[in-house]
């Protein structure tokens, strides 16, 4: 009898899996400059995964019917075909047109990682199955916490160590070495399986013969459609709190691996033999859920790092509560590549609803909440309805409590809300917390339980809600959920994504025209604008990339051409409607391009203009495919001899200027930079402009006499140039603003 080799079977999961996710990062990488940056695209990458891993566990059940050696000869061949699709490239996928990104990514995606995504990641079950197949080996369904122990590796040395070490070609060439080293695995696992029996087949299916017949009890669709449930809400509820954290809290690019990180983690716990922190977290999980899901629905707030903390954590208890309770649904092995197909599929019905469906319906995140809410419908309440059965006895005091309970929840919750009217105080915590304990005592009472918790997450976000819709609106497009604020009192309307104003305007007909925010009269760009015809003469051409409400339009005069590159069709619809007038005021004449204003330079002539105004950061997220020595390469293709570039650089999160300073050095640009920091009372913003030329005397002549701020050289460039190849954002981290 073949010994089961436990630590083979480990090592060949781990290998696939770790593979698997760190191709992921990899693969954004390569598609940055042609995807960016959004949220979104992110979600879209991750919908395609969650599709390929489907079509794996679907390919891993259908060829389990096939005899060992025919499983195990098959899916070793199709690797070794897929190997020639190595290394890993970006196919050449056309664009589909702006408006269509939300269909175009994946297809990019699909086309560029198909293959080897899909076969990596059949192998999970596949190696579960294999390993199962001697009688002695026992339960298989415990090396799942090592295939996603695996992912989990993966995904994190991704952004600390193969990235920050390595640019993209020696990336996808230690992938592949990779993948080499993942076929020996393979082929050392069908050594071990090669001459092994199977089980309740004795030598039967190891000699080539098929399997018996399927003895096991079968697997009702009630059973089905809960698994899918319980699949479905953690995928969607990660994909909804990345968007949440980046919409509303931290719009901070290295938050989009966290929550997929404590996705993967999850099954390591649920799936793990020792059953101990499992079974501590799930039951934990409904304290949780209401204590820290109870604010899933607050918007603009703040940035706060206990919220930040609160939402990663609700996301990592409710996928270990729900992926336990599937664990524990587990079918007999013989089954378990059918568990593991529908798995995937609740997967990808969480992906669907979050990534493609929630843009289309709603006008803010609120699939976040409802997935919240679902959790608090599907989590375990077991403990908690135990011991309160042993207090609470009797039909008719349960229904006394029930109702009593409920009534004391509705007046403490419209208690809560007219607490969260003014400052956010003692009486407000203690409130919510009331409610919290009202939905543990009544928690013996599924409905009780989701309906006081639904109370608590209303009362704590109308406000919030309310206000915006009050006095703005929201539009939610594939790159964002904007919304516009008209303000009476400060006489101003505002643009505003997430927790970052992207213009501002105001409000009464003799000031509208007047630059405000990020690019006043002493700003970097202003004083640069101001000085156009100047510097380089009358009839100037400027290009803007990033139109936001258009306000750098009022700088135009009369002889000078300006020109706009938008990536989001919905900003432009601002201006069109005249919600900010700034364009049809200032500049009724100029163009907008639609669409990536790093691709559009690309295709169009040298030279065209004398002043380039990069400005396209969405929140706080970087756009790193408009920050790389190839971008720069084309900005300055794009500018005469004797122009100038202004680049953007404010931020919460990343010290920038160190990276233009080394671009700058790089391309053998002069450089200066302006920090403007306005008495608020003006409606201006704090913000920081670097101005590059290729002419020291365009500097100059751009940069002098300008009182109050001074402009400056800039700090010591980084040690290392960013470009497409190679950029780590690490070393440009303002750890300190987690906590300020």
């Amino acid at each position: 009898m073949t010994s089961p080799r436990r630590s083979l079977f480990v090592a060949a999961i781990l290998a696939g899996s770790f593979l698997l996710f760190l191709v992921q990062p990899l693969m954004a990488r390569l598609a940055l400059p042609r995807l960016g940056g959004t949220p979104n695209v992110w979600n879209s990458a991750m919908l395609v995964y969650q599709a390929l891993l489907l079509g794996g566990y679907a390919y891993a059940h259908l060829i389990g019917r096939l005899a060992l050696r025919r499983q195990l000869m098959l899916h070793i061949g199709l690797l070794l075909l897929a190997a020639l699709t190595l290394p890993l490239a970006l196919a050449d996928l056309p664009g589909f047109g702006a408006g269509l990104e939300v269909f175009w990514v994946p297809a990019l995606l699909f086309a560029s990682v198909g293959p080897v995504f899909f076969l990596i990641s059949a192998q999970a079950p596949l190696i579960q199955r294999w390993y199962s197949a001697d009688p002695d080996a026992g339960d298989p369904y415990p090396l799942y916490a090592a295939s996603n122990l695996g992912s989990f590796a993966g995904l994190l040395s991704y952004p600390l160590l193969i990235e920050p070490l390595l640019p993209l070609v020696q990336q996808s060439l230690v992938w592949s070495l990779g993948y080499g080293a993942m076929l020996l695995l393979l082929l050392l696992v069908a050594a071990a399986r090669w001459h092994g029996e199977t089980q309740g087949a004795a030598q039967g299916t190891a000699h080539g013969e098929a399997e018996p017949a399927n003895t096991a009890d079968p697997v009702g669709w009630r059973r089905i459609v809960l698994w899918l449930a319980l699949a479905a809400v953690p995928s969607g509820l990660m994909l909804s709190t990345t968007t949440h954290l980046t919409t509303d809290i931290f719009a901070m690019p290295l938050l989009w691996v966290i929550p997929l990180g404590l996705y993967l983690l999850s099954f390591s716990v649920a799936f793990a033999q020792q059953r101990w922190l499992a079974r501590m977290i799930t039951r934990a999980a409904p304290v949780v859920v209401l204590l820290a899901g109870g604010m899933a629905m607050v918007s603009q707030s703040g940035g706060g790092l206990w919220l930040l903390a609160a939402s990663v954590a609700l996301l990592f208890v409710i996928a270990v509560a729900l992926h336990s309770r599937m664990y524990e649904l587990r079918p007999d092995p013989s089954r378990l590549t059918l568990f593991y197909l529908v798995m995937s599929a609740g997967g990808v019905l969480g992906g669907l609803f979050t990534a493609l469906l929630a843009p289309l319906l709603f006008d803010w995140v609120w699939e976040h909440p409802l997935l919240v809410l679902a959790a608090a419908a599907l989590i375990p309440l077991r403990w908690f309805a135990t011991w309160q059965a042993r207090i609470v006895s009797g039909g008719t005091m349960r229904i006394v409590l029930l109702g009593a309970g409920l009534l004391l929840a509705f007046v403490l919750g419209w208690l809560l809300f007219y607490a969260t009217l003014g400052d956010v105080g003692l009486w407000a915590i203690v409130l919510y917390g009331g409610l919290a304990a009202i939905a543990l005592v009544l928690a013996f009472n599924r409905f009780a339980f989701v309906a006081v918790f639904c109370c608590m997450m209303v009362a704590t976000s109308l406000v919030g809600h309310g206000r915006t819709y009050a006095h703005g609106e929201r539009v939610r497009s594939y790159f964002g959920v904007y919304n516009v604020i008209t303000n009476t009192a400060l006489g101003l309307r505002i643009l505003a994504s997430g927790t970052t104003d992207h213009g501002r305007q105001f409000l009464h007909p003799e000031k509208r025209r007047e630059p405000t925010a990020y690019y006043g009269r002493n700003s970097g760009v202003g004083l640069l604008l101001a000085r156009t015809s100047q510097v380089m003469g009358k009839g100037a051409d400027i290009g803007v990339v990033g139109l936001g409400t258009g306000t750098l339009a009022c700088y135009r005069e009369p002889d000078q051409t300006y020109r706009f590159y938008e990536i989001d069709p919905a900003i432009l619809d601002f201006s069109a409607a005249g919600k900010f007038t700034f364009l049809a005021d200032c500049a009724p004449d100029s163009e907008t391009v639609i669409g990536d204003a790093r691709l559009a330079l690309e295709r169009e002539p040298a030279g065209q203009y004398d002043v380039l105004v990069v400005d396209a950061f969405s929140s706080d997220s970087i756009p790193l495919h408009l920050l790389t020595r190839e971008a720069l390469q084309t900005y300055r293709r794009s500018i005469t001899d004797g122009g100038a570039i202004a680049i953007h650089i404010s931020n919460r999160f990343f010290n920038l200027e160190p990276v233009l300073a080394a671009l700058a050095q790089d391309a053998g640009l002069f450089a200066a930079v302006r920090a403007d920091a306005p008495d608020t009372a003006s409606m201006l913003t704090y913000s920081v402009w670097v101005v590059m030329a290729p002419q020291e005397t365009t500097l100059t002549a751009i940069t002098q006499d300008s009182p109050p701020a001074t402009w400056r050289k800039p700090v010591a460039p980084a040690p290392s140039v960013w470009s497409d190849q190679y950029a780590s954002t690490l070393p440009q981290f303002r750890w300190h603003e987690l906590v300020d």
